[in-house]
Parts: structure tokens; C-alpha cells; sequence
């Protein structure tokens, strides 16, 4: 299109040495980490910076070792080989704390690629479905490139980008990148969301994590009323609750009357609905994943999910044992700012097996594991044989708590271990 570069005219902007930031989640700039593939003979030691990254991903394929790094702020399926491998590496952050890195150069960029809206008559584009750290990383970087896709719903809140800022604009219309959590959960996950569903109040503000269980949690709160929503990300499962007017946002104390995120991700019908929504605003993630703001709000229900969760509370929720999985993300932001909400929640809610029926609470977590919510954090734990309060609890306690919520077929196993731990045989 007239006025647009090819993309190929956009990847010849990267020079060897550099450090780039991918757009991620529904925004992740494929063409454009394709178009680098084709140069990797000419380039070496080019560093991607991102956090959720979704489809193909190329270079971070293992025959492009050498030609680029990919250094991970939150890990997701396409990087996790590179990440676990010799071409990647992790790094474990707060989701509200990645700008800070960007604005004051411990990981400063060279070269931000963002998927955008097209520009409106004024000139402006909008990081549509993901603002988080894309905000920060389109204004600080030496250089910006837009992917203009006319599939990107404009975003109100802090979106707007001016087409001035892109060295080079590339016209690329493909549908965006969808994800469908509510077609995959089980029976036991919809168990845990009606568990969760009785704990949270009418007139509460809620932050969902990712994942099926959040979904079924949401799909669980059609009789609760003026309900609030600041959160990190934004799934498909607010669409019908807005709509039925369950959310009402009208009693949240802070940013009343907007449901508040950072990102969003699903499928088209939630990029239909956020397209020239102004009752839906994007914010960069170091305000809305600042504790300080969301103990703003009343009520303030953090749901999250874990990989496991030991006998006295602490939570891991980003890796294998070692091998890296996701990332701290914004757990510890919610879970700390709904902590001192009034009238707050923070919740972690789990099955109490994987699908492949390994237990999720454990006696000790597995050798490597990342504690992402320290065991002086947790509050509510969930599972789909019910919920407990660790809050102000002994070691002891905890572990009789946890175990009454183990699977049934675990439990003679967590009170061996508890005794052998503690030399208490009344748990």
C-alpha cells in the first residue's frame, strides 16, 4: 500500500549487537521475526527482549543459535525450547517492574516492533490488545516499527501511539492470534470455580490469571452482583458478565465505571468487543500491576493459579522444578495489592492434580522450583475439594489445611510426610 514499507525494508533496520522487543500475546510481530530468519547469515548476536510470546517465533528456532538470543521476560511455548536451552535465557521480574527496565537502561532498546491499529484521521494508531510493556518499550526505543493490521481493535486508555514514531510502517492484514481457554475446561476445573465463586463477594473487584481456571471461575459469577474488574489480563470469559451487568464496575473506589487492564487475549469475539470500547481501558502495566493501585480498589479479589504449592504455603507458579515454564508474571503485584485492599481476597486456586495425575501439593516443592508467592503471602488456597486460609496459620495448621484439600488419594502420603516433619500425628 502506498505509503507503507515492504517488510522486508522494516528487518533490514536490525544490525548485529542489537536488542529488540517483540509485542506479545495477540500482537506477537511474526512477519516481521520471519523476514530476521532470512537474514540470519548476515546477523549475530541480536537479542529479543519480550514477555508472552504466541505462533511460530522463528528465530528462536535452534538453527538460528548464534544469529539471535531470545531473553525472556515471561516464558511461553514458541521460546521455551530456546529459553531451557543454550539460545535463551530467563529473566525473573514482576511483571510491573519490566518498563522500569527499559526506561532506565538495564535492558536498554534498540529497535521495538509493535503490532498497531491503523492510524485514525489524526494520525494516531493504538497498541490495541496489548499495552503492557509495549507502551514503554515503542517510546524509549531508538527505534520503532509498526506491523499496521487493520484486524486490531482500537484500544482506548494509554494506546494511542502517532504514526511519527515508526521509522517504518508495514501493512499487514492477517487475522490475529486467538486462544480459546472456555473450549478446554474440565469438570474439575469448573468444581474449583464454583469453590472460588463462594468466596467472592458482591460488589468485588477481581483480577483473573490466565488459564482455564480463571475461566471457569468467571463462567461461575453470573449470580453475583456489581462486580469490578482491574486486571492484568482481560479474557473472553468479562464479555458475558459486562453484558448480563453482573460487572457494573460502579463500585470499585478507583477508576470506577471501567473495567482496567493491561492486555488482553482470546478469541475474535473478545477483539470484536474491545474494538472503540471506551468502557474498557489499557494501561501500562507498571500502574496497573502497581500494588499501590489496586489497593485502591475495594474488595479486591486477586485469582491465581499455581504449578504446586507445598505443605506450608508456598506457591510455585512459573517453572518444572527447573525447567522454565512461564514467569512470576503478576502474581506477586495482585496478590500483595489485594492483600491490603479493603475487604480483599488474594486467592490461589488449583487442581489438586495435573492431568497426568501428579499431586500439586506436595510436601516440599520440587528441587529447582521458583517460589513465586512466598508462603508469608498466601491467603486462600482452592481446590476442587475446597478452600482454606493459611493467613495467620502456624506451619502445622497449614499443612492439616492443605491436606483436607488434597486429592482424597494423596492425603495418607502429605500426613506421612507432615509427621516425619513436624513429629505432630494429629494433623
Amino acid at each position: 500500500m502506498e505509503g507503507y514499507s515492504s517488510i522486508e525494508e522494516a528487518a533490514a533496520l536490525v544490525q548485529s549487537g542489537q536488542r529488540i522487543f517483540g509485542h506479545g500475546s495477540a500482537c506477537t510481530p511474526n512477519i516481521f521475526y520471519s523476514a530476521l530468519a532470512k537474514r540470519a547469515r548476515e546477523l549475530e548476536n541480536v537479542e529479543l527482549v519480550s514477555i508472552t510470546q504466541q505462533g511460530p517465533v522463528e528465530i528462536a528456532n535452534p538453527e538460528y543459535a548464534g544469529s539471535f538470543h531470545i531473553r525472556s521476560l515471561f516464558t511461553s511455548e514458541p521460546v521455551r525450547k530456546a529459553v531451557n536451552g543454550e539460545n535463551g535465557d530467563y529473566v525473573p521480574i514482576f511483571l510491573s517492574g519490566i518498563p522500569h527496565l527499559f526506561r532506565n537502561g538495564i535492558l536498554p532498546l534498540d529497535v521495538a516492533v509493535v503490532t498497531v491499529s491503523p492510524p485514525d484521521e489524526h494520525g494516531y494508531c493504538t497498541l490495541g490488545t496489548s499495552i503492557d510493556c509495549a507502551q514503554t518499550a515503542v517510546h524509549t526505543a531508538k527505534t520503532a516499527i509498526a506491523i499496521v493490521n487493520p484486524n486490531m481493535p482500537r484500544t482506548y486508555g494509554d494506546s494511542a501511539v502517532h504514526k511519527s514514531r515508526f521509522a517504518k510502517m508495514v501493512w499487514h492484514d492477517a487475522p490475529l492470534i486467538t486462544l480459546d481457554y472456555g473450549a478446554k475446561v474440565t469438570d474439575v476445573e469448573r468444581k474449583i470455580g464454583q469453590n472460588v465463586a463462594e468466596i467472592i463477594d458482591d460488589k468485588a473487584t477481581l483480577q483473573m490469571g490466565i488459564g482455564t481456571i480463571p475461566d471457569a471461575v468467571l463462567k461461575s459469577l453470573s449470580n453475583h452482583k456489581g462486580l469490578g474488574i482491574h486486571t492484568e489480563m482481560l479474557s473472553d470469559g468479562v464479555i458475558d458478565l459486562i453484558e448480563k451487568g453482573v460487572v457494573t464496575n460502579a463500585h470499585k473506589g478507583f477508576n470506577n465505571y471501567k473495567t482496567v487492564t493491561s492486555f488482553s487475549f482470546g478469541t475474535k469475539k473478545l477483539y470484536d468487543f474491545l474494538h472503540n470500547n471506551p468502557i474498557v481501558s489499557f494501561y501500562n502495566v507498571e500502574l496497573v500491576n502497581s500494588p499501590a493501585m489496586i489497593l485502591r480498589n475495594k474488595r479486591m479479589h486477586a485469582i491465581n493459579s499455581a504449578v504446586e504449592v507445598d505443605l506450608t504455603g508456598q506457591v510455585c507458579a512459573d517453572s518444572i522444578g527447573t525447567y522454565q515454564f512461564s514467569g512470576i508474571g503478576g502474581q506477586m503485584d495482585f496478590m500483595t495489592g489485594a492483600a491490603y485492599s479493603e475487604g480483599g481476597k488474594p486467592i490461589i486456586a488449583i487442581s489438586s492434580r495435573t492431568n497426568k495425575g501428579i499431586p500439586r501439593i506436595v510436601p516440599v516443592l520440587n528441587p529447582g522450583a521458583g517460589v513465586v508467592t512466598t508462603r508469608g503471602h498466601v491467603h486462600y488456597v482452592v481446590t476442587e475439594y475446597g478452600t482454606v486460609n493459611l493467613f495467620g496459620k502456624g506451619l502445622k495448621e497449614r499443612a492439616k489445611a492443605l491436606i483436607s484439600i488434597a486429592h482424597p488419594d494423596d492425603r495418607e502420603a502429605l500426613t506421612k510426610a507432615a509427621y516425619e516433619r513436624f513429629k505432630v500425628s494429629n494433623l
